[in-house]
């Protein structure tokens, strides 16, 4: 059964405010591409090609003329409006029909995520057909994030929406994987939760650690967990790849690499591609792949 992927992008970005007052955050250039590549990306690596963006009504079209059908990427990309900004667990089950019951990927779509065994620790995750998979970020100020203890064998045994006192410092960060209960979980939650608050990723999270199916994955020291959410942010995640793909002469988080190299885009389109974009360092990328491929 083939693992499904959901990104969200139907937030406000009141704290990028007056740029996102015309543009979407996800659509804001992160150094060399626009942000929401860089969740793209992810999804391909984990395997993924039936992906759903959920988004704000006026925000779709503008990522439909960026991504179209996502026959670029050899992925097929879907659509779906959240019509009022209820919250991350509410987006999610816009796309219950899509998901329709197979086991999928959740992704915020201002999380940046590159670093050494970052495709191993993805492979892992897809691989499990029962329970589900969160990863995290060993941070300084766990206080401002959701925040997960854990046993030795990477068993969640607690979880905690920005506590006053952590009981540890990893950090759950914006990528999960569910098996195919999850919609039913989090349908289950609306009904118990009162009206007046808001279900969260935590909640649902919480139903998969109750049951003992919740593993952790923890990020190696050096691995880079990007949330470029606020001014600050957003320049450190740009100096960053910047930074890296000049020491690597490489460029990071290349949606049409992963997709050659995951099988899903023929080397013939990386040539087209790069001559499409001849006059530009991204285009130039591609022909060099295309010729190292070639090879």
């Amino acid at each position: 059964m083939a693992r499904k992927g959901v990104i969200l992008a139907a937030g406000l970005g009141t704290r990028l405010h007056p740029m996102t007052l015309a543009v979407n955050k996800q659509l804001i250039p992160v150094y060399d591409k626009p942000m929401i590549y860089y969740a793209i990306w992810v999804l391909i690596k984990a395997g993924v090609r039936d992906i759903m963006l959920v988004t704000s009504a006026v925000d779709k079209s503008s990522f439909e003329r960026l991504l179209g059908d996502g026959s670029r990427f050899g992925i097929r990309m879907h659509y779906t409006i959240q019509h009022e900004p209820k919250g991350l667990v509410d987006a999610f089950v816009q796309t219950e029909d899509f998901i329709a019951g197979d086991p999928c990927v959740l992704i915020l779509g201002d999380n940046i995520f590159y670093g050494s065994g970052f495709p191993a620790m993805l492979s892992k995750a897809s691989a499990q057909t029962k329970g589900a998979t969160v990863f995290g970020a060993i941070v300084p100020d766990p206080e401002r994030f959701g925040v997960a203890s854990f046993s030795e064998e990477g068993k969640v045994l607690t979880l905690e929406e920005k506590p006053a006192h952590p009981q540890s410092n990893c950090a759950v960060v914006g990528l999960y994987f569910f098996d195919g209960k999850v919609m039913q979980y989090a349908r289950e939650l609306r009904r118990q939760i009162p009206a007046d608050r808001e279900v969260s990723i935590t909640d649902v999270n919480r139903v998969y650690m109750e049951r003992g199916q919740l593993d952790l994955q923890v990020f190696p020291q050096g691995f880079a967990w990007l949330d470029s959410g606020t001014y600050d942010s957003l320049l450190e995640a740009s100096n960053y790849v910047a930074r890296v793909e000049r020491e690597q002469d490489h460029m990071i988080c290349c949606p049409e690499e992963a997709a050659y190299s995951a099988g899903f885009l023929a080397l013939e389109k990386l040539r087209e591609y790069g001559e499409a974009d001849k006059n530009n360092n991204y285009g130039r990328y591609l022909t060099k792949l295309y010729h190292q491929f070639k090879k």
